[in-house]
């Protein structure tokens, strides 16, 4: 076949796939809270919480997080711990202090007003090109493409992609199908048939080929290799972290300590305590991780327990004491902050999942 009838014969299928994944979406779409709205800064909101969180998950988040900040200019101008206790329990937490930043150069620099290119969306604190092309094709119909994991797969298996798509190339050669796609009526839907086809219908295992809107187009169905694609290097082994932390009262309230500003759960609190040292003993590594990063010296630590936590290529097991704090004053190094909470303070903190299990264990356990 000819260059020109080759490039013939792949718009004719891009046209056709287009007319199906939207009357598939069309009927087919779950009816979604940010389904229901073309505000660019709810639609963005939606789009950066639903980045490695389940759909079910995100949905009571994003409810709960809009009321609180209804508008770019609420978010702006909150406080960060409130908007960290509002975040906490969805993990990454650098997206919550990014969704900040782009909020306050929107409502202070952009007059309040998205940008309605992905290009200079990507130009904003914490948009890459998926969550630029997203909001760009939703909020605003941009022919712009979006790549996430659903997608890769739903075209790995359509076009017969069988190289490694970790590979710059075969992502970037990914992208460019998308934007093909994207190329017409109703960018923002087609995209998001693309990511619901890959969610309820073409999922990792046994994709539901027999109500697949396109499945008489599907290279992978016709080799009968759904399964295998599309090929991905093997994850990266998760390291092993242990620590130690401290359920140290003192006159009914807790200390607890803020993370450094960078690096892993930054700006969040938890119970006071550090890393152990390779071969360290809990109790001791607790003794030492006081007094060096508060300067407290405590006389006797009791075990409570352990809890466990995995992150995206960490998995942390914390071992939680009771400690009776003495009445000296803090002197902080290496946490930003620290604060003796109550109780209800406790809750209403911007606090990582490891520390809520942390805090349950000692509140069940302690005396």
């Amino acid at each position: 076949m000819s260059d020109a009838r080759e490039a013939g014969a792949r718009r004719a299928r891009t046209r056709r796939l287009r007319a199906a994944l939207l009357r598939w979406y069309d009927a087919n779409r779950r009816d979604l809270p940010w389904r229901r709205t073309r505000d660019p800064y709810a639609i963005w909101i939606s789009e950066t919480m639903l980045q490695q969180t389940r759909v079910e998950t995100v949905i009571p988040y994003y409810e709960r997080f809009l009321a609180r900040f209804p508008t770019v200019k609420d978010l702006a101008t909150a406080d960060e711990d409130d908007v960290f206790a509002h975040w906490a329990g969805l993990g990454y937490y650098s997206r919550a202090r990014n969704l900040q930043r782009a909020a306050r150069e929107v409502a202070f620099a952009h007059g309040g007003a998205f940008p309605r290119t992905a290009e200079a969306l990507r130009a904003l604190p914490g948009i890459g090109p998926y969550t630029a092309g997203a909001l760009a094709s939703i909020a605003f119909d941009a022919p712009e493409a979006i790549v996430d994991g659903n997608v890769v797969r739903v075209l790995a298996r359509l076009d017969g992609v069988r190289d490694d798509t970790a590979r710059k190339p075969v992502m970037d050669a990914l992208w460019e199908r998308a934007g093909e796609l994207a190329r017409g009526e109703r960018p923002g839907d087609l995209n998001q048939a693309l990511m619901e086809l890959g969610a309820l219908v073409c999922t990792p295992r046994s994709p539901r080929c027999l109500v697949c809107p396109v499945a008489k187009t599907c290279d992978a169905r016709a080799r009968g290799d759904a399964d295998a694609l599309p090929v991905k290097t093997r994850r990266t082994t998760q390291t092993p972290i242990e620590a130690v932390c401290a359920w140290a009262p003192r006159r009914g309230r807790v200390l607890v300590t803020k993370r450094p500003a960078a690096g892993l759960m930054a700006g969040m609190w938890e119970l006071a305590g550090g890393d152990l040292a390779p071969g360290e003993a809990p109790a001791d590594g607790l003794h030492r991780a006081l007094r060096e990063r508060t300067g407290l010296a405590v006389a006797q630590v009791r075990l409570l327990g352990e809890v466990s936590h995995t992150f995206s290529h960490r998995v942390l097991r914390l071992h939680v004491f009771a400690a009776d704090a003495p009445r000296v004053r803090v002197r902080l190094d290496g946490p930003q902050a620290h604060r003796w909470a109550t109780p209800a303070e406790l809750d209403a903190l911007a606090i990582g999942a490891a520390t809520r299990k942390a805090i349950a264990l000692a509140r069940a356990t302690a005396d």
